[in-house]
């Protein structure tokens, strides 16, 4: 007698079906991809090139929140130019700064007179018979000391001549503060000046005033004769001497 034996298939794995289920769920969402999925793929990465968005990275602010253009002048700001700097200061305005520190500018400039100066006026042993006269600019400008001193001692009649041989090249001018100087030829060594006086007093004029200075002179006075005679005014103490 045949025994029959019957065999039984084995019974799926739970793991094996929802593994071949996800791998299906895979392909129709590759395929689902494959069509709109990409330009849109496309498209972000292009975004991001342009307005990065990583940390550190400032994004770009919509046109309405953008700020006006350099160089334009912002409202209600006098005084900014456009197309310059902010705050800028009109050209004639800068002109006018500029000059106004410059001292040697025409409107930062005066004549010395006996207004702006003190006059110093001091016998010298050395050369014989002679007296320096040292004028300072006591202002607050540039001044501007022109031609020779208009010396007249107690009595005089006139002012002495000038030597013209001691003219300078250009006008002496002096800083406020700065000295300049002319000498006084107070009398001849070898008597041809006459007999002489003695002056006690001295005054100092400028060229272009009539106001005159006063100079103090030793307590004995100084010995002058016809032969007296002064410098232009020179920027140096051996200028005036030589």
């Amino acid at each position: 007698m045949r025994t029959s034996v019957r065999r039984a298939h084995p019974r799926p794995r739970p793991f094996a079906t929802a593994g071949l289920a996800a791998a299906a769920l895979a392909m129709l969402s590759l395929a689902a991809c494959s069509g709109s999925g990409e330009g849109e793929g496309v498209r972000k990465e292009g975004a991001a090139s342009v307005q990065p968005s990583g940390p550190g990275t400032a994004s770009l602010p919509p046109e309405s929140a953008k700020s006006p253009q350099a160089g334009s002048a912002p409202q209600g700001k006098p005084g900014a130019q456009k197309g310059g700097p902010a705050g800028a200061t009109p050209h004639g305005a800068q002109r006018t700064g500029t000059t106004t520190h410059d001292p040697y500018a025409p409107e930062n400039r005066a004549p010395c007179t006996a207004a702006n100066t003190k006059v110093v006026a001091a016998p010298l042993p050395r050369p014989l018979n002679h007296m320096l006269l040292t004028v300072t600019n006591t202002g607050s400008k540039m001044c501007d000391l022109k031609g020779y001193p208009a010396v007249k001692f107690e009595g005089a009649q006139s002012v002495p001549p000038v030597m013209e041989n001691t003219k300078p090249q250009a006008v002496t001018s002096l800083p406020p503060g700065g000295k300049g100087y002319a000498a006084v030829i107070l009398s001849a060594g070898d008597g041809s000046g006459g007999e002489g006086r003695t002056a006690n007093s001295l005054e100092v004029g400028f060229e272009g005033s009539d106001r005159m200075a006063r100079a103090a002179l030793p307590a004995d006075g100084v010995h002058i004769d016809d032969s007296l005679r002064v410098t232009y005014w020179v920027s140096t103490m051996e200028d005036a001497l030589s």
